[in-house]
């Protein structure tokens, strides 16, 4: 375990080595495959795994940089099942916006937002084993969506067919399953889903071939220097930690080793590991373009609040620390449904976590032996909360003051406070101690 300044330093450290190596491979993911050819540039830029904002990212990097380098065509390679629909959204538009020309290979498959994507592209080629459509809308737990998506989501298909001159009908089957096409396996129920040789037919492809370079030659450009991009290390790693599925268990690491650490003395393996989860939460949240410099500027504000709370009283500042931590979780994420019900997933880790440590830690361990007060004054101690005389029960004196009903009393040479029993008793009478509650001592008249 590590405490105090040894222990910030190692923090410190961990973050600032493991963003350096995250930064230092940002900047392979480019390279020339032949040379200079007839002047022309070719720009092959791959559209794999699922549609989500890592796969947003990368797209307007790799286009960026092609337009700067004056390519002269763009090849998209497509093999998705699909995705986001709105990162699909985003990417549609950016390759729309593109002024060069621009090229669909779909390699294997472009289902769902991968056939969305595919229609804003000028020419589309298919392998002889590829296949498009089956563009349907349902939500993350497998349930068709309601159907103001649904709707949504069936114009946006029709638009993007007609923005290249394709027909609507087609693009609207793939997403709509009551459009009857029983001539194409699509009969009312079911989602189109076309093969090359149907697609050649319906006007989406303009060719077939089976690999890059017949898919070249047939575009003219076998003498043109072709640049292939690859994602880099740093965005294959924010395109992993932006995944619906690893955002919560992300989440709840950091949080369950927080939970841990303040019942670990000094800082250990627990709080490195939920420090690390919370800067690849960040960090692959940069990379995709979701977090800004103010979700930053928010963390770090609450963590500094809730680290004052440990040195301040109230407990304001410690939740307005955890208000800020999870608006900056907030501000980081791209659906505000699924950061919910991810940091939801988070919180009950934790509170389980806290409750089961609770139960056989207790609060005497970690962080907690400094803040909260342990001693009692316990009797072996020397610490009497009040002394209970009975001693002096039966025992006879006379009273110094009279007792109104208070007063003071003679026993043994001894003054002591004592009470009457309700009545009046002069001074100088002769009393008996009959009752002994703690400090309380009640005495009785005797008369002789």
């Amino acid at each position: 375990m590590l405490s105090g300044k040894r222990g910030t330093t190692y923090i410190m450290m961990i973050a600032v080595i493991f963003l350096t190596f995250l930064t230092f491979f940002d900047t392979f993911g480019t390279r020339t495959v032949s040379g200079e050819g007839a002047g022309n540039t070719v720009y092959i830029i791959p559209i794999e795994r699922e549609v989500e904002r890592g796969l947003e990212a990368f797209l307007s990097r790799t286009t960026t940089e092609a337009l700067e380098a004056g390519a002269d065509h763009i090849i998209f390679e497509i093999d998705t099942p699909g995705g986001r629909v709105d990162s699909a959204g985003q990417i549609g538009a950016l390759i729309q916006s593109l002024e060069i020309p621009t090229t669909a290979y779909i390699v294997n498959e472009a289902l769902s937002a991968g056939s969305y994507i595919a229609l804003f592209s000028d020419t589309i080629f298919f392998n002889p084993h590829a296949t498009m459509g089956a563009s349907g809308v349902i939500n993350s737990d497998g349930t068709a969506a309601d159907e103001k998506a649904q709707s949504a989501w069936l114009e946006q298909m029709r638009s993007a067919a007609e923005s290249t001159g394709r027909d609507p009908l087609y693009a609207a089957a793939m997403a709509d399953s009551s459009i009857d096409l029983p001539e194409y396996d699509a009969p009312e129920g079911k989602f189109l889903t076309i093969g090359p040789s149907d697609a050649l037919e319906v006007g989406y492809a303009d060719g077939i071939v089976n690999d890059r370079v017949e898919l070249i030659a047939e575009l003219g450009l076998s003498e043109a220097s072709i640049v292939e991009t690859e994602p880099t290390i740093a965005e294959e790693v924010a395109r992993f930690l932006t995944n619906p599925v690893v955002i919560p268990i992300l989440l709840s690491v950091a949080s369950l080793g927080l939970i841990v650490e303040l019942y670990s003395p000094g800082f250990g393996v627990p709080g490195i590991m939920g420090l690390v989860s919370l800067l690849l939460f960040f960090y692959g949240h940069i990379v995709a373009g979701l977090a800004g410099m103010e979700a930053i500027v928010l963390l770090l504000l609450g963590i500094i609040l809730i680290v004052a709370e440990l040195f301040v009283p109230g407990g304001i500042l410690g939740f307005l620390g955890i208000g800020a931590i999870i608006g900056s979780l907030f501000l980081s994420g791209y659906d505000i449904g699924h950061m919910s019900m991810s940091i939801g997933i988070a919180f009950l880790v934790t509170l389980v976590a806290a409750i089961i440590l609770f139960r056989r830690i207790g609060m005497d361990k970690g962080i907690f032996r400094h803040i909260i007060l342990k001693d009692s004054t316990k009797t072996e101690l020397g610490y009497v909360s009040s002394v209970n005389r009975l001693e002096l029960l039966g025992l006879e004196g006379e009273t110094v003051t009279p007792l109104r009903p208070s007063g003071i009393g003679l026993f043994e040479n001894e003054r002591i406070d004592i009470v009457s029993e309700g009545s009046f008793i002069e001074k100088n009478r002769i009393i008996k101690v009959v009752k002994v509650e703690g400090a309380r001592v009640v005495v009785r008249e005797i008369k002789k």
